[in-house]
């Protein structure tokens, strides 16, 4: 029985043995490290939570069911799963990467990848002759779409035909619109990562990130990284992320709703210099995001026109809160300069485009128009 995406949100489509479970509708929380085996070379199907737990289990199911990818492995944070995912390059090895990238994933790559033997070389995918980058020892492309924050749109079926011409890996960070919106894999990416942090848990109250694929090849090299390195999310953070999903497409249609009108709004503001959400008829990545998204999302960036302005907003909301992440009911604005971006490399951190002025809005469930009045009091 094939599911809409609503359902699959909720339901598996090969649903487990309910029986096994006692009949629990919430799937129970596993709270246990070890597992007792019936007899010498007899196992119940888990040996040690590190290398998998049932609640776990469940969840990668879900999210890989979310993906239409064969396997998701979930982590301890969406940090982990990139750490773990670099494990499958060796020293010599070159990714072309996006420029525009959350900051703590520059971060990894500069100081200890690098480290490591990896090397990089930067592009804005969603303009540069990508093509023209990749050399002998180049291995994957790895973007964002949108990017964070400046909301670039890579076109994924495009980028897909490179890599698959140079034997390359596609590996897409599809945090912003989750598997809700956008589904790279169908699109020809290898390899999907989320920090499920975001808007896969959706309530900030928990860590977690995944790395989804639909090559068995991929998955292979992963479960053995995951049961070696031990960063394997834990039995509670597991339901809390399954709960969480549970509402993803309501979540996500309503923070999209918001950001459109909110984003409609901005524009008309002296005070805002530039709004940038892909949901603009005039965005760029517009007509990209219509062909390979189902909607456009709840993060929006806009520039104000000084400093003084930015931090005043900063410190004059009231229902909107100045908290770094994204993703969950509650609306939230973020400053890259001094938050997600604040280790960036200033040369490149201009180069992107972000500034004094600019703030990153990741939009909530709320009322919008009683998120317009916070804004409008701020900006006053």
């Amino acid at each position: 029985m094939k599911f809409s995406p609503e359902t699959k949100c909720i339901h598996l489509e090969s649903p487990c043995e309910q029986g096994k479970h006692y009949g629990a509708v919430s799937f129970p929380i596993y709270q246990t490290a070890t597992y007792a085996h019936p007899a010498v070379g007899q196992s119940t199907g888990f040996d040690y939570s590190r290398l998998q737990n049932p609640t776990r289990e469940h969840l990668e199911k879900v999210v890989a069911q979310l993906e239409d990818g064969i396997d998701a492995l979930a982590f301890t944070t969406g940090m982990a799963a990139i750490s773990l995912l670099m494990e499958i390059f060796k020293p010599g090895d070159h990714l072309v990467i996006d420029s525009d990238l959350y900051g703590g994933s520059i971060r990894l790559f500069d100081a200890v990848s690098a480290k490591n033997g990896i090397q990089f070389t930067r592009a804005d995918c969603s303009t540069d002759d990508v093509e023209s980058l990749i050399r002998a020892e180049t291995k994957a492309i790895y973007l964002e779409t949108p990017t964070n924050p400046m909301m670039h749109v890579t076109d994924l079926v495009k980028m897909s035909a490179i890599a698959k011409k140079h034997n390359l890996l596609l590996i897409v960070d599809n945090t912003f619109l989750s598997p809700y919106f956008q589904k790279p894999l169908t699109l020809g990416a290898d390899i999907v990562v989320h920090s499920g942090t975001k808007y896969l848990g959706g309530h900030n109250d928990t860590l977690a990130g995944f790395l989804v694929t639909n090559r068995a090849d991929i998955q292979e090299k992963l479960r053995y990284l995951i049961k070696t390195t031990g960063a394997g999310l834990a039995p509670f953070d597991s339901w809390l992320v399954l709960r969480g999903i549970k509402t993803l497409a309501l979540r996500m249609e309503r923070a999209q709703q918001n950001a459109l009108k909110i984003a409609e709004w901005l524009k008309t503001q002296p005070a805002v210099t530039k709004v940038l959400y892909p949901g603009l008829p005039e965005h760029p990545g517009h007509d990209i995001m219509k062909k390979q998204a189902t909607g456009f999302g709840g993060m929006l960036t806009f520039d104000v026109k000084d400093e003084a302005t930015a931090k005043k907003v900063l410190g004059a909301v009231q229902l909107i809160q100045f908290a770094e992440s994204l993703g969950g009911v509650e609306t939230l604005i973020t400053y890259p300069l001094t938050q997600t971006h604040a280790e960036v490399p200033e040369e490149l951190r201009l180069k992107n485009g972000i500034t004094a002025h600019t703030l990153r809005l990741s939009v909530g469930i709320e009322n919008a128009d009683d998120l317009i009045a916070d804004l409008a009091q701020a900006l006053a």
